[in-house]
């Protein structure tokens, strides 16, 4: 969410801003909404300095004038909260402001590439796409997920089970034995206020899928980011305990609308996945060195993985709702012979804690916004992809990364799917 007086006074300025992501900023209602809304409490404000002022006079009198007043008070009241909501509902749609050293554009092909990483890339290879190596070596059903749930859900099994398993175990020692990172254990549905403190509501609705139990309604999570950082929510927290970093495995339900078509073969693109989440929660100040760490700690998982990578910095036009700058990570895949996103790391600024009423108290005792920070460190599915095409060998079989031996328990994947320790 927006701080509004600074949307407003800023107007030309933030409308130029947010048309570098294609949205087209409308200040006009937001200025009447908020006009109206300082003048409602301007009248409610007198109003109550009218009822102090009655309750000195005569019993008498100051009873009679007491109704009247808050009568006039509670209709006040309703206009301030009726204004409160009208400019809720006008601001909550608007996206982040993207920073000024995001590039513009409105897709991958205008994102700068910032480096590459990991070993050289292993030729394109149609036969290594991780949809055909999977059912080669009966570690991925997709037949079977489809009989039990429809399309865009995966069922791993034998080695490719044990395989999630271990990366998600490696993934999270990593981040809180290595980087301080504090390991949670998080709902998996959640209310929408929750959602909206994020920044999934009220934008994305038709991404989400939502469970009724009575006349309860919970929503289930797109990402781990959503519990971790609403943790915080209407919290005033100690600058001298900034910043907060915290982890959790979760996994994540995108109903993925519009993207029929998009990724179909494979786990690319799933209604349910699993994934560790990075949050960070800091000072304003502190945000940029933090988005560069919170990067090099996601791409740690990738070096000790031995992938090949690249980090891009997004266009304005492809950032996401909540993000002001965004990193992607993405892995190569030699059986589509493309790069693939398998991280995004974003600075959010102020635009989450706003919504969510997280703030900090400064050492001269102000209180103010923090800022927001979220990374994927790493989804299992497409990591489990990006395995089976990059380090597929020539016997047929898959050799695993040294690192992820000892929590996997084995080194290979052999062509008929079962596990060795042998090299």
């Amino acid at each position: 969410m927006h701080d509004v007086r600074e949307l407003i006074n800023d107007g030309p300025v933030a409308a130029a801003r947010l048309a570098r992501r294609g949205y087209e900023l409308q200040l006009e209602p937001i200025a009447a909404a908020a006009g109206r809304r300082t003048a409602a409490m301007q009248r409610l404000a007198e109003l109550r300095g009218a009822l102090k002022r009655a309750s000195r006079g005569s019993q008498d009198a100051a009873r009679q004038a007491s109704r009247q007043l808050r009568a006039q008070i509670q209709q006040a009241q309703a206009e301030v909260q009726e204004a409160e909501r009208y400019l809720s509902e006008l601001t909550l749609t608007i996206p982040n402001l993207p920073m000024d050293e995001v590039p513009d554009g409105f897709s991958e092909k205008e994102a700068v590439e910032i480096r590459r990483g990991g070993p050289d890339p292993v030729p394109v290879d149609e036969a290594r796409h991780h949809a055909l190596v999977g059912e080669r070596l009966a570690v991925l059903d997709m037949t079977a997920a489809a009989k039990l749930s429809g399309a865009r859900f995966s069922v791993a099994r034998a080695a490719g089970a044990r395989l999630g398993r271990a990366l998600a175990a490696l993934f999270l020692d990593l981040h809180t034995e290595r980087f301080g990172y504090v390991e949670l254990s998080v709902p998996y549905l959640v209310t929408r206020q929750t959602m909206t403190g994020t920044g999934q509501l009220p934008k994305f609705e038709d991404d989400l899928f939502t469970t009724r139990a009575g006349d309860r309604e919970l929503i289930l999570i797109p990402t781990a980011e959503v519990p971790l950082v609403n943790m915080y929510a209407g919290n005033v927290l100690d600058v001298r305990k900034l910043p907060i970093a915290l982890t959790a495995l979760s996994p994540c339900f995108r109903a993925e609308a519009g993207s029929y078509g998009r990724d179909s073969r494979g786990v690319l693109r799933l209604h349910q996945f699993e994934k560790v989440e990075l949050v960070r929660i800091c000072a304003v100040e502190n945000a940029r060195s933090q988005l560069e760490l919170m990067l090099r700690h996601a791409e740690e998982c990738l070096r000790l993985l031995e992938l090949s990578y690249r980090v891009l910095l997004l266009p304005a036009g492809d950032l996401g709702f909540a993000a002001r700058i965004t990193y992607d990570l993405e892995v190569w895949l030699p059986g589509g012979g493309a790069y693939r996103e398998i991280s995004s790391v974003s600075d959010c600024g102020t635009f989450q804690s706003r919504r969510a009423g997280i703030r900090v108290r400064a050492r001269d005792g102000g209180k103010g916004p923090v800022a927001t920070l979220n990374g994927s460190a790493l989804p299992i599915g497409r990591t489990i992809a990006a395995l089976l095409e990059q380090r597929l060998q020539p016997d047929g079989s898959v050799l695993l990364p040294e690192a992820l031996v000892p929590y996997a328990g084995f080194r290979r994947i052999l062509p008929d799917g079962t596990m060795s320790r042998e090299p």
